[in-house]
């Protein structure tokens, strides 16, 4: 980009924000009160004076990366913008928005009991998305998110990543789907007819607890796909199939024997990292450090390795 004392028009980057957010120029026009030629004409003054392409005119537009680029710093000091105005409003107390992308076993298990007394307290409104731990870094990537929870521990550039916790699975069954299908135990022959519970095809848990210990690719096996945190548990929980489960999520399922460790010698630790980008206002680096700690209160575990600094 050109000109490193340049200051941005903010008439050209409101333009470039509402194509990206509606998909179309005349969206745009119409959410600005302007005519589509003028969207156009701010776009391509921006694009001239940073002297990169920042828009794909598709159907619906998208960001070039050097457009995704800008539209992280356009959205984050809208989000420092907010805290700001919302610490100087006349109500002390006015809410703070916070964008999370988390994944569904977080948000389904710890997150809420775990934080609720930090977020009414900082008088936090959430705005969450809800995606694959190994998927949540991209939305944040993307200027989606404000922070995010995902098994990755290497921060993007600009932000830092801090080790939450571990989440611990095991591979739950009912007794009578065992008895069904596993009745010689969980082996490579037997989990080629059992169906397994997949929460979305993004989803890795299960695919790579079956090909790391009994060599089974995906295609070697049925799958339901249940993409409900709650209706995933159930459909386990009435022997619809077997998968991975949270210590968290089951209880104690186990102790009552309404449900059995399938494989007691091979639990699943998941990792989660908390990202967040290190430019943060005072009030939300203080919710950050309170839900850092009321996390790592309830995951407990220890770090496989120290998150890499960012660039």
């Amino acid at each position: 980009m050109q000109g490193a004392n340049m200051k941005l028009d903010y008439r050209q980057t409101d333009a470039l924000l509402a194509v990206i957010e509606t998909g179309s120029f005349e969206e745009a026009a119409t959410r600005l009160n302007v005519t589509a030629s003028a969207i156009s004409q701010r776009i391509r003054a921006l694009e001239t004076r940073l002297g990169q392409p920042l828009v794909v005119r598709s159907r619906p537009c998208r960001s070039t990366a050097h457009g995704q680029r800008l539209l992280q710093y356009l959205r984050r000091t809208a989000w420092l913008e907010e805290d700001m105005a919302a610490e100087m409003a006349a109500e002390a107390q006015a809410p703070l928005v916070m964008s999370l992308a988390l994944n569904a076993d977080s948000l389904g298990t710890w997150f809420v009991p775990t934080l609720a007394e930090v977020l009414i307290r900082e008088h936090v409104l959430l705005d969450v998305t809800v995606e694959d731990q190994d998927h949540t870094y991209a939305l944040m990537e993307a200027g989606m998110a404000l922070a995010c929870i995902t098994t990755e521990a290497q921060p993007m550039r600009g932000c830092q990543a801090e080790w939450l916790g571990s989440m611990r699975y095991r591979m739950a069954a009912t007794p009578a789907f065992a008895a069904r299908y596993f009745a010689n135990g969980l082996n490579r022959d037997s989990a080629r007819h059992a169906p397994v519970m997949v929460y979305n095809r993004k989803d890795a848990l299960q695919a790579d607890f079956l090909q790391n210990h009994l060599g089974l690719p995906r295609s070697a096996y049925p799958c339901h796909y249940l993409p409900s945190h709650e209706s995933y548990y159930a459909a386990i929980r009435h022997g619809l199939g077997y998968g991975l489960l949270p210590d968290l999520q089951m209880g104690d399922a186990l102790a009552r024997g309404d449900l059995i460790d399938l494989a007691p010698a091979w639990p699943v630790d998941l990792q989660l990292y908390w990202h967040a980008w290190k430019v943060q206002s005072p009030r939300l680096e203080s919710i950050t450090r309170q839900i850092l700690q009321a996390a790592r209160a309830v995951l407990g575990g220890q770090p496989q390795a120290e998150a890499a600094p960012s660039v």
